[in-house]
């Protein structure tokens, strides 16, 4: 019994081993966020569009296209990638935190730069504002982003695109940023 039992126990401690290894979060894994990529190729669709580097630019958080008044933790991590990008461009980046919308509602649901974000793009000699808004499906969280001249409200480029909805976007998406 005690041979029979030896082999048995190796096996069964084998087997165990083999189903303690986990396939979750690793560096190699982050590295490779498929999050991240999106959202760089997002901003090198915009400077694609956008003629030369060095412009200084402000950039205000991702809102909530339902509630302009709000964002999430995927709004502010999509706003400081896209940051991220244009600076590793060229571009000087001039980050602000908003207390208030970026945004304000205009007939038929157009949106427009608010006071604020004119005073301080002109008070740091801005030339351009990235915006943007996002909205959520059952799947995807469908995002626009545009470049905006602060002086005319003339859009100068955009973007969209899509992320799905994983585990990860889902928590980020349930953090709300008042």
């Amino acid at each position: 019994m005690k041979r029979l039992a030896s082999p048995l126990l190796a096996l069964l401690l084998a087997a165990l081993a083999g189903c303690a290894q986990t396939s979750g979060p690793s560096y190699e894994s982050a590295r490779n966020s498929p999050f991240i990529k999106a959202n760089h190729q997002a901003a090198n669709a915009l400077l694609q569009q956008l003629p030369g580097s060095g412009s200084t630019m402000i950039i205000a958080t991702l809102v909530n296209v339902d509630a302009l008044d709000r964002s999430s933790t995927m709004g502010r991590l999509v706003s400081e990638q896209i940051s991220a990008r244009f600076t590793q461009a060229g571009q000087r980046m001039v980050e602000m935190k908003f207390r208030n919308n970026v945004y304000i509602s205009q007939s038929q649901g157009e949106l427009m730069l608010t006071r604020e974000i004119h005073e301080l793009a002109n008070a740091h000699n801005a030339q351009a504002v990235i915006v943007g808004s996002y909205g959520e499906s059952k799947d995807y969280v469908f995002i626009n982003l545009k470049v905006i001249q602060p002086t005319t409200n003339v859009v100068l480029a955009t973007h969209d695109y899509a992320l799905p909805i994983n585990d990860d976007v889902r928590v980020m998406l349930r953090a709300k940023r008042y």
